[in-house]
């Protein structure tokens, strides 16, 4: 009875080792490597995490965020990477990038995994953290701080600068051309040569043909006619006295022109012109035919009048 008693408990002891030993080989398992175990103050190294668990397993691996521990700091957590591995085993792989600014040595702790129920640990690493070497034999070698070095001149460093200042001058030369083709009353686009510019009395003179040529009035358009009749007055009036009467009322130009010795025996017809032209601008008064041709003469007779060829033609002929 005593035989059949201890074989009894042989059999259950063997069948215990049996089944603890299928256990054991579905355990999880974690390994921990260091890439370099002595480092410099302020240096960084890598700490290799590997676990070994069966595929259906949920396992979590327990790391600090911050500090590893107390003189050992966790700068980065990289993301864990997964591969299944021979016997249907999930093997995960992770990194920890780590640091210390004390010098000593430490046993870093062992790293946590909760397997479900279970939490195993795992294998511990030591690290060697070092100053750099100092000789207080030789008080000489201590240098102090130095000064902050200024870089060399490279020119490429101000391409932005020099570029951004051309387009700025660029920009302020082309606004600068329109707005005097604006005051002059000249096309902003040029298409085609232009043409080269007249003295001011012949430029007067073919803007007044043209306009009779058009017959404005005689179609009932008195309005646009005395309009281009002034306009044309006004730009002969700026280019040979040199008056801003493109910007000035009626009144206003004829109170200078009137200073104007020159334009003294003209000034009634300058007058006239201008008077009527803002009546029927203004109050829509409808001139009759001779009022319309005495404006026409009146402006021919202005600029004929006072005109500058003259006075170059006499000297021309002094010179000679």
């Amino acid at each position: 009875m005593h035989k059949i008693a201890k074989k009894s408990i042989q059999l259950l002891v063997l069948l215990h080792i049996l089944l603890s030993g299928g256990t054991t080989f579905a355990q999880t398992l974690i390994d921990v490597k260091i890439d370099s175990a002595a480092i410099l103050i302020g240096e960084q190294t890598l700490l290799h995490l590997a676990v070994t668990t069966d595929k259906d397993k949920n396992v979590q691996i327990v790391i600090p965020n911050d500090t590893l521990m107390h003189g050992v700091e966790v700068l980065y957590i990289y993301k864990p990477d997964s591969s299944v591995i021979e016997n249907d085993r999930l093997l995960i792989k992770q990194d920890l990038l780590i640091t210390s600014f004390d010098s000593s040595l430490y046993l870093l702790p062992p790293v946590k995994v909760i397997d479900e129920a279970d939490t195993i640990y795992s294998n511990q690493v030591a690290l060697k953290v070092s100053t750099f070497p100092v000789n207080t034999d030789e008080p000489d070698e201590f240098y102090d701080i130095r000064n902050v070095w200024r870089p060399p001149f490279v020119l490429a460093d101000y391409y932005p600068i020099i570029f951004s200042a051309l387009i700025v001058l660029f920009l302020i030369c082309v606004a600068g051309y329109i707005i005097q083709r604006i005051r002059n009353h000249k096309p902003i686009i040029l298409f085609g040569k232009e043409e080269p510019l007249l003295p001011p009395h012949e430029q007067a003179i073919r803007n007044l043909d043209r306009i009779k040529q058009q017959k404005l009035w005689q179609q009932g358009r008195s309005k646009e006619y005395y309009t281009q009749v002034t306009d044309t007055l006004r730009k002969y009036i700026v280019d040979r006295f040199g008056i801003n009467a493109m910007e000035m009322t009626s009144t206003e130009i004829l109170t200078i022109i009137r200073r104007e010795n020159e334009a003294d025996s003209v000034y009634e017809n300058l007058k006239q012109i201008l008077q009527l032209a803002d009546f029927v601008k203004f109050a829509k008064l409808n001139p009759l035919p001779d009022e319309n041709d005495l404006s026409m003469m009146n402006a021919y007779l202005f600029v004929n009048q006072t005109k500058q060829i003259e006075i170059e033609t006499t000297l021309t002929q002094e010179q000679s």
